[in-house]
């Protein structure tokens, strides 16, 4: 496809600005680029604390709710973040598009390869803490869950990246449906918990978000949910990224040619 070879070809333009994008977030503050860690890091523990201590949520079932909980919010901040900032990205880099020839298509990588800084450390975080509980993850499969939810991310952005620049008001919107999703899906609440609702369930489990956030989980409590009774659902996970994908591009591409003029 002419996009991966586009990105192939720029690759090295675009790790080097995605990289100092990150670095100029924080370039007024005096701690720099700690805040970017600091704050999600703040936020997933604030999160422990509360629904395991102060509400005593017992929604991990057998597991420690820490080795239950850290990498499916790793993997939830990884995905929202970087669909928030990818879609806002041709905007961000509006002087690309308008006072320089510049693939525009690779600007959404850069805001996710700044992103991904601030994710690999999260799942950093959840990976040392699971392994002081005894939680020691199945690194082959936290990479594919990286990797699934990274070619979802691309495929989503590459169509919400183009409403966002044509439509400033689309991304208000993409705000509040991420936030819907936050609690439609289940991070904090155990998909068990509809287990009397096997419609819902299933059609909660064909979510690609509870799907990336059930192999984040597997990696860590060794559940086999994509293996053991879960093809279906990787299956539909796929499918969906795949069509999201295709038509996405095809958005992408048609309106591409209007970005100069509203920016």
């Amino acid at each position: 496809m002419d996009f991966i070879k586009t990105v192939i070809k720029n690759r090295k333009i675009i790790w080097g600005i995605g990289k100092n994008d990150f670095k100029n977030r924080f370039a007024n503050t005096s701690l720099g680029t700690i805040w970017g860690f600091l704050q999600p890091f703040v936020f997933m523990i604030t999160y422990v604390i509360v629904f395991q201590y102060i509400l005593k949520v017992g929604s991990s079932g057998e597991y420690p709710y820490v080795s239950w909980f850290l990498p499916a919010m790793s993997m939830w901040m990884t995905v929202n973040d970087t669909i928030i900032n990818a879609s806002n990205s041709i905007r961000a880099y509006s002087y690309l598009v308008k006072k320089v020839v510049f693939p525009v298509d690779t600007i959404p990588i850069i805001s996710i390869i700044s992103s991904a800084f601030v994710s690999l450390f999260l799942f950093a975080i959840s990976i040392i803490v699971s392994s002081c509980f005894g939680y020691v993850p199945n690194f082959l499969v936290l990479l594919y869950a990286l990797f699934a939810a990274y070619c979802f991310i691309i495929a989503f952005t590459r169509f919400t990246s183009a409403v966002t620049t044509v439509l400033p008001d689309f991304s208000q919107l993409l705000n509040i449906v991420m936030q819907i999703f936050f609690w439609f899906t289940p991070i904090v609440w155990n998909l068990q918990m509809v287990a009397a609702h096997p419609t819902i369930q299933r059609l909660l489990q064909c979510i690609p978000f509870t799907y990336l956030i059930g192999c984040a989980r597997e990696a860590f409590i060794h559940e086999r949910i994509i293996t053991k009774g879960y093809g279906f659902y990787t299956l539909v996970f796929w499918v969906i990224t795949s069509i999201l994908f295709v038509w996405s591009n095809h958005i992408f591409k048609k309106t591409k040619k209007d970005f100069s003029d509203v920016l």
